[in-house]
């Protein structure tokens, strides 16, 4: 429940985007008073503070903080994307106020909820997007929420309330939520990410531990049992460990003999699962071993069918190895949600064609030298843009062919097209963030599709 504290005083929401909108008009909803306000003037924040000002109980302003004021707060709620260094952040900090995301509020809103969080570096979006999917197959009313690109506080302002949720965490949303203790927590992999925010891989790793800060005996787990960093990370948890993997023994969800199994039962074949690349395979066992983890419901032998018959239905989210389309033979795939080097290496260790490898943006602190092997097995040419380039070029020389470009997007897949053969792939999958050149990872891949001429 929303604390009867923040409803005799006053909570500053920092971020007017579609999260901050939502946690405010929450809050309001339950008797908070609300300010809430945002740096930018952008059309974005301007229209966020009109709404929120026109709703009542709330104070909304675009263009400014009043920092004394966010230090009286007795709470603040932070947007993902602003950064901990940002001034309110600070003055909050300063003034002894706690931080909370608006996941947070919506939990307290949300109160009693089943919710299958996913947290990992990659497949977080495909997993809680397949986890969605396959509750829905077996008749249940679901909310796919969180870093997927719904603000949960949507869902907890709707009155009609689904009976599951499937919550996608990034580390930035763990570090604020205090309250997390899902139905069943997912964690898909770990590797070094986020680098320009962290100061090093152990500090990322930490937050990303905090999916178990409520942990108890009755506390159900699907880990990556392939994956040492989980495994370790994961050691001395209390609750019911459950493992998936490909090449690790005695995983109860397993890919055998080109199968999907769940202890030794077959849930489908390999070539029926519609999704590129072993990583969604890992995705899918990640996904249906969540689910049946849910409700031992969910493990008779018509649920597993059913089970099955989703895997066999679900597509890809956008942005994510997302088959673009053909044309004169070249195969165009947007792979715009790799934003960083072990969701690139993924990519391209799933290619199965020479392929010229669109590489670049905002460089996130790692170094590009890891991608060598897969490089030389699957790329015929990095075309390397944005501001990373000629860190790419650097790490790359002599690895692969490397051309530098600048940062005009339309002349970067326009030397692609003008590179690939007939029988290639075109892969945009950037290994870095997009925000030198875009306001987002979709706004990116949406460009690559448009200038593609296959969208």
């Amino acid at each position: 429940m929303i604390p009867a504290e923040w409803k005799a005083s006053e909570a500053a929401i920092i971020g007017l985007g579609r999260s901050g909108v939502a946690a405010s008009l929450l809050l309001a909803r339950h008797g908070v008073h609300v300010y809430a306000s945002d740096g930018s003037s952008d059309a974005t924040a301007t229209a966020g503070a009109a709404k929120l000002n026109a709703a009542g109980g709330i104070e909304a302003v675009a263009g400014s903080h009043d920092l004394e004021r966010i230090a009286r707060a007795v709470v603040v709620v932070v947007s993902p994307g602003v950064p901990p260094e940002a001034p309110p952040l600070e003055a909050a900090r300063a003034a002894g106020v706690p931080i909370v995301s608006e996941i947070e509020v919506a939990l307290r809103a949300l109160d009693g909820t089943c919710y299958v969080a996913v947290t990992g570096t990659n497949g977080k979006t495909t997993t809680t997007a397949l986890i969605g999917h396959l509750l829905r197959t077996l008749g249940k009313r679901v909310a796919d929420a969180g870093n997927i690109g719904t603000p949960l506080t949507e869902i907890a302002l709707r009155d009609d309330r689904p009976d599951w949720i499937a919550l996608e965490l990034s580390s930035f949303q763990l570090h604020d939520t205090p309250s997390v203790d899902p139905t069943v927590g997912v964690l898909t992999n770990l590797s070094p990410d986020h680098l320009d925010r962290y100061a090093s891989a152990d500090e990322y790793y930490a937050d990303k531990a905090l999916l178990f800060r409520n942990a108890n005996e009755t506390s159900s787990w699907v880990l990556n049992t392939d994956d040492d960093l989980v495994l370790a990370m994961a050691a001395g948890v209390p609750g019911m460990h459950h493992g998936f993997g490909i090449t690790s023994a005695g995983a109860e969800m397993t890919f055998t003999d080109g199968e999907l199994r769940w202890n030794g039962v077959k849930i489908l074949a390999r070539e029926e699962l519609p999704l590129l690349g072993n990583h969604n395979v890992m995705n899918a066992m990640a996904a249906s071993l969540a689910v049946i983890a849910a409700d031992p419901a969910h493990a008779t032998r018509g649920s597993l069918a059913r089970i099955a018959d989703s895997l066999r239905s679900f597509r890809a989210p956008p942005h994510r190895l997302e088959l673009a389309g053909e044309r004169a033979g070249v195969l165009w795939i947007n792979d715009s949600k790799a934003t960083n080097i072990s969701s690139t290496q993924v990519a391209i260790d799933g290619m199965t064609r020479p392929t010229i490898l669109l590489l670049g943006g905002r460089h996130k602190g790692e170094p590009y030298t890891s991608l060598a092997d897969g490089l030389k097995k699957h790329v015929r040419v990095v075309l390397a843009y944005g501001e990373a380039a000629p860190i790419i070029e650097e790490d790359l020389e002599g690895v692969v062919r490397v051309e530098r470009l600048g940062n005009d997007f339309a002349e970067v897949v326009a030397r692609a097209r003008a590179v690939a053969k007939p029988g290639d792939v075109v892969l945009l999958s950037p290994a870095c963030s997009s925000y030198d050149m875009f306001r987002n990872y979709e706004e990116r891949g949406a460009a690559f599709r448009r200038l593609a001429g296959v969208a």
